[in-house]
């Protein structure tokens, strides 16, 4: 039997309870705490002086940050390349909108598609190498994909990026959602977006497959030896992971109505990776949780100063070498002793 580690075992049954602040809380307790907490996020957000885009752009970066970690924190995989799905969600959106069907949803489906296809092709590629060797070729391939998009000046923009377009109402046929003039409805779109494609991820990490990858992260050699088909595991991981990317990239260009260049290049992968440690790997929220420091940190500090990377750089690396197991865990471990 593949032995699994306590977080490991606490995914597998349930952790009936999380330490917060001195008390034990009920695991059911903590995930309402968090679902009132974003759906209440316009509202608190402004009072303390932030704005609704604000909010929108941490639900969103979050989905990336979360979907990053179902490969990265539970299947023990480390993709550097994943801001190429996010990039292509985000142009295959923009794309679909400016020269073929003006419709927010058939952009969302193309985009989403887009990236899907991509990563099954590339997954299947890459599937067997490991560690160095597959992040490495994950950066190669993503940045392939940045340079068509950057020198594609006819059709993408170049590296002025893709713009003339902006996303449009929701028409249900019953009834339409006017996310172009209304901030608050488009956060509340993004918001049920996130929460189907996070509720699809804790559905599949509770299911046997979730567990199969429990399995292959804490002792790959192990499972392979009890039958099981790591390389088929690791690429459906490693898909699922990647078409909830796109998902984020198509909602990103929305918030911008604008598709950029840099959100196919290494470099936004490397911030998913900083978001996903920086709340704590192996943990369900954590990649939320890192997603909100993050990006409140970057908004505010920037307002400030030019040289906001530097401090943000600086406290990734104090988290990285003094709470390795991200804030959560760190709350955690605090709250524990």
């Amino acid at each position: 039997m593949v032995r699994l580690d306590k977080s490991a075992d606490a995914a597998r049954t349930g952790a009936s309870s999380v330490p917060v602040a001195g008390f034990r809380v009920d695991k059911r307790a903590a995930d309402v705490i968090v679902w009132l907490l974003l759906l209440t996020m316009p509202f608190w957000l402004n009072w303390i002086g932030g704005y609704t885009q604000l909010g929108t752009r941490v639900v969103i970066l979050a989905l990336a940050a979360m979907s990053l970690n179902f490969l990265l924190g539970y299947t023990g995989v480390l993709s550097f390349g994943h801001a190429a799905y996010f990039g292509l969600g985000s142009y295959g959106l923009g794309l679909t909108i400016k020269y073929l069907v003006p419709n927010t949803l058939v952009g969302m489906a193309v985009g989403i598609a887009t990236a899907i296809v991509a990563a099954a092709i590339i997954g299947a590629l890459i599937v067997r190498l490991r560690g160095i060797y597959f992040a490495m070729v994950t950066i190669a391939f993503g940045q392939v994909f940045y340079f068509v998009a950057y020198r594609w000046n006819n059709v993408t923009g170049g590296d002025d990026g893709l713009s003339g377009w902006h996303r449009l109402p929701i028409d249900l046929g019953f009834t339409q959602i006017d996310i172009l003039n209304n901030d608050l409805a488009f956060y509340y779109v993004a918001l049920f977006c996130f929460a189907v494609s996070v509720g699809i991820m804790a559905l599949l990490l509770r299911s046997p497959f979730g567990r199969t990858l429990l399995a292959i992260r804490e002792n790959e050699r192990r499972a392979r030896f009890l039958g099981i088909p790591v390389d088929r595991h690791i690429w459906l991981s490693w898909l699922i992971s990647c078409t909830f990317t796109g998902l984020a990239g198509t909602l990103y260009a929305m918030l911008n109505n604008f598709s950029d260049p840099h959100d196919l290049h290494w470099e936004q992968s490397g911030n998913f990776v900083i978001m996903a440690v920086l709340g704590g790997m192996r943990s369900f929220w954590g990649p939320l949780i890192g997603a909100a420091i993050f990006i409140v940190l970057e908004d505010y500090i920037s307002s400030r100063t030019e040289n906001w990377e530097s401090f943000i750089g600086l406290f990734f690396v104090l988290v990285v070498l003094f709470f390795p197991r991200g804030v959560l865990g760190m709350i955690r471990r605090k709250t524990m002793q």
